[in-house]
């Protein structure tokens, strides 16, 4: 069984499991951070605060540059369109990949160029909700891309020689040669034509070897961990895992239990970040900047925490007097994002659950939409402009602050000290995502909710559940860079647990040794077993052995293949073979030996068996638990006599 990494964020994970003769891919997510690389697209054309080219020391390597690279503010970035990391697709073949199992929407974004580029066949498994949800990531995507699009491609800077020179910012960029333009929307819907959802503990099989189930994680609506189990192993997967109590359906961990192997990714990003506390700032620094007549700004996904903030942060309003204080969200997919949230009562917490059957709306903000408290907009051209009011709390995408309105609203609110921008999404550090826009007047907090699984609840997690194995990657064995005097933040296990990394293979310590085998009833009637001992009973058969959808079946042998005997080649009857079994009494095979006139025996005993010295014959038998070995340097007609009496003294079938 081996395990090859494709990812190099383990938060967007990406594996191939060989495992059993088929071949699985474990989500497919992809790496947005290597954006923050390119200067921002506009959403309204603007000054020419980018116009600044950045001049390379060496003219020869800045007239090959041309204008690809511009600089803000002392810092150099890539003035093209944008280009995203995909998984290491090149360590596998893609079209031999069975099947595809997704653990949530965020780690399903590079799906599309696996299945419309790779000439792959199999299938794509997730929950309706994980499918919807990651269907609407991808639309805004490409809206924004598509958008404001440039259509130069940046090149040139991306060669070995004129990369190792430049500012350390670009210089540390993964692979830039392998980054990929955006797909298309075209490239979405065939992406999810290939999909097949399925429901919590619903069994699917694939191909008759394996049994995969889907089960609650509880980190986002719709998100799962997977069991991929054989007859006689058992393989977990778990990915965006949250043990605290948020809107989706809580975690389920029993069917985790009892794992020969559990792989693990997508842990928290900020080990350092109380959620609690991060949601508390958040709304407390709302507060204080609108009662000061301030706008506040917060970069935000379509979906998943942001429908946690509406939550907390309009009670928080309310009891601080700001009832009247309009919240705007802003998204090609805003209408659809709020809309299925509502209808995925199912895939709720249970107090969530227990709103519908009232009836009332699971979440709040369905009320804040109706009395127009919370106005969502598909873009600033969506009629923002005639609703407009401030102060204001604006959510708006993209979180990299490279795409979407979020770019528009920086360069209206930036140069006033009175705003404040909230980042809550911690896949970008925030100062990086920031430099473009330099110099920035507004208030900047840093409030990174994740609900993924801490160090200290992985390790509680595995104490629990108590698997035969334990993977993770390499950067969990260690304390985070920025923590490094925290030698808790780390995963800890015995066995120590094995780590991958992008562009490794790994082979994992499960081994196959037992198939399960089905004998027809036809065969059964002619079978004919022998007692051995209390309780066991042996029979030797003789069929044909069946490999259909990697199912055993022994048969009958076809009519004709074995009339009566067998016979060999020259019409000769063939001895039928008889079967040993049993261990050897050594008393009852030295006195057969004497009988059979060897004397002079010998019998020591040892750790693994007997030592049985027959010095007159120059002879040496060592008798084991599971064999016998005859050493004879004398005659061979004394060897004969020996191998004939122990197999005298052996049980027979």
């Amino acid at each position: 069984m081996k395990l090859s990494c494709l990812s190099g964020n383990p938060s967007k994970p990406c594996f191939i499991l060989h495992f059993k003769g088929v071949t699985l891919m474990l989500d497919c997510g992809l790496d947005i951070s290597q954006v923050l690389k390119f200067l921002p697209l506009s959403v309204v054309p603007k000054s020419d605060n980018y116009d600044k080219k950045w001049n390379h020391s060496d003219k020869e390597k800045d007239k090959i540059l041309g204008d690809e690279l511009k600089e803000v503010a002392g810092s150099v970035f890539v003035d093209g369109s944008l280009e995203f990391c995909a998984p290491e697709f090149g360590m596998t073949t893609l079209s031999e990949v069975d099947a595809i199992l997704l653990s949530n929407h965020n780690t399903m974004l590079a799906l599309p160029y696996v299945t419309e580029y790779s000439g792959f066949k199999g299938t794509v498994y997730c929950t309706e909700p994980t499918q919807q949800i990651g269907r609407q990531y991808m639309e805004e995507l490409v809206t924004y891309v598509e958008r404001n699009p440039r259509n130069k491609k940046c090149s040139k800077w991306k060669s070995d020689a004129i990369l190792s020179s430049l500012p350390t910012f670009l210089r540390e960029a993964i692979r830039p040669t392998a980054w990929r333009e955006c797909y298309t929307k075209h490239d979405i819907q065939a992406c999810l034509s290939r999909v097949q959802t399925v429901g919590y503990n619903e069994k699917r099989n694939i191909y008759g070897a394996l049994i995969i189930t889907a089960c609650s994680s509880g980190y986002s609506i719709g998100s799962c961990n997977w069991t991929i189990k054989s007859p006689y192993q058992k393989i977990c997967y778990i990915s965006g895992t949250s043990t605290l109590t948020t809107h989706p359906k809580p975690m389920d961990t029993e069917p985790l239990r009892q794992s020969d192997l559990i792989i693990v990714s997508s842990m928290t990003k900020t080990p350092g970040y109380n959620p609690d506390q991060m949601i508390g700032e958040f709304c407390m620094n709302t507060v204080v900047t609108i009662k000061n007549g301030g706008n506040v700004l917060v970069p935000c996904y379509p979906s998943g925490m942001i429908f946690d903030l509406f939550e907390c942060l309009s009670s928080h309003l309310d009891s601080c007097g700001l009832t009247t204080v309009p919240l705007y969200f802003l998204s090609p997919v805003s209408d659809s994002s709020l809309a299925y949230s509502n209808i995925y009562a199912e895939w709720l917490s249970g107090s969530k659950q227990s709103r519908v059957y009232l009836p009332e709306p699971p979440f709040p903000h369905a009320e804040l939409v109706s009395i127009g408290r919370l106005r969502q907009y598909l873009n600033i051209h969506d009629g923002l402009q005639n609703d407009f009011k401030s102060p204001c709390i604006v959510f708006a995408g993209h979180p990299s602050l490279r795409m979407g309105d979020v770019v528009h609203f920086i360069e209206l609110w930036g140069k006033s000290t009175g705003n404040t921008i909230l980042f809550t999404e911690p896949d970008f550090p925030y100062l990086e995502a920031l430099a473009p826009f330099q110099p920035l007047q507004m208030k900047v907090c840093y409030c990174p909710i994740d609900t993924g699984l801490s160090f200290s609840q992985a390790n509680k997690l595995m104490r629990d559940l108590k698997p035969g194995h334990l993977v993770v990657a390499e950067s969990y064995v260690q304390p985070p860079s920025n923590l490094s005097h925290k030698t808790d933040m780390v995963v800890d296990y015995d066995p120590p647990p094995l780590t991958y990394k992008r562009g490794e293979i790994l082979t994992l310590p499960i081994k196959r040794q037992f198939e399960t085998v089905e004998i027809t009833p036809n065969l059964a009637k002619n079978v004919s077993p022998v007692e051995v001992k209390p309780g066991c009973m042996v029979s030797m058969v003789t069929a044909a052995l069946n490999i259909k959808d990697n199912k055993y079946t022994l048969e009958l042998l076809p009519d004709g293949h074995l009339s009566g005997k067998k016979r060999r080649a020259d019409g000769s009857l063939i001895r039928e073979k008889s079967y040993i079994w049993g261990s050897l009494n050594i008393q009852s095979f030295v006195d057969a030996l004497t009988r059979q006139g060897i004397t002079d025996i010998k019998v020591e005993d040892t750790e693994d068996g007997s030592i049985i010295d027959l010095p007159n014959d120059d002879t040496l038998i060592q008798v084991e638990g599971a064999s016998t070995h005859i050493i004879c340097n004398g005659e061979e007609i004394v060897r004969t006599k020996i191998r004939d009496t122990l197999l005298r003294c052996l049980q027979k079938l």
